[in-house]
């Protein structure tokens, strides 16, 4: 069974810089944000359930999921977000589970944008969370970050961090946080700490059986 690293953050905090780190040093990656996208594309597999409960307008002429238009409604209406989650949630899981399964490097890294939302207590399939690590930064820093990047207006961007879990709150549940509101080399350095301890963590786990 492998040994499971989930790795999170705030919106724009640099979750895929620091998985991609992690990446470079042979550590097997399952991104679940990069999961969605697969299943929300043409001919995913969740395209089909969700035309069936939103309707074409919300899949575009390429066959995949219209984000705009579905990003908009969810943040109007709790519920059809609640109805895109069941859609989406259980197929993402299954599919984050059998990467993790197929996986053979020491540990693995799971990232998950709302895993502290969501719950850390859950794994992927029979794998349970031994760390969990937050990549955090200041958010106007997240804000400018996502603007930049995403050209998504500072009220938009904003109103998606407030749905999001406080920084506070993933400080509570983290067993480690990599601070990324300065430079890359300071991410880097960040990255290889928390890989050779997760290194060791994994080593022992394996001597001991468990």
């Amino acid at each position: 069974m492998s040994f499971l690293v989930g790795l999170t953050g705030g919106i724009g905090s640099g979750k895929s810089a620091a998985a991609e780190m992690f990446a470079r040093r042979g550590v097997a990656i399952v991104d679940a944000d990069a999961v969605a996208h697969e299943l929300t594309a043409p001919e995913g597999a969740a395209i089909e359930p969700i035309r069936d409960a939103f309707g074409s307008d919300y899949i575009t002429a390429e066959g995949a999921l219209d984000r705009v238009r579905m990003r908009a409604l969810v943040f109007r209406h709790p519920r059809s977000k609640r109805k895109l989650e069941r859609i989406l949630h259980p197929r993402i899981r299954a599919e984050c589970a059998r990467r993790v399964a197929a996986a053979t490097s020491p540990y693995v890294i799971v990232v998950v944008p709302l895993l502290i939302e969501g719950g850390v207590e859950r794994g992927m399939g029979e794998a349970r969370y031994r760390r969990i690590v937050v990549v955090d930064c200041p958010e106007d820093l997240q804000v400018e970050r996502v603007m930049r990047r995403s050209r998504i207006p500072e009220e938009e961007v904003r109103r998606i961090i407030a749905t999001q879990a406080t920084r506070e709150t993933r400080f509570n549940a983290a067993d480690d946080v990599i601070d990324n509101s300065g430079t890359l080399a300071d991410l880097e350095a960040q990255v290889e700490r928390c890989h050779r301890a997760y290194l060791l963590l994994s080593q022992d786990r394996a001597r001991d059986g468990g």
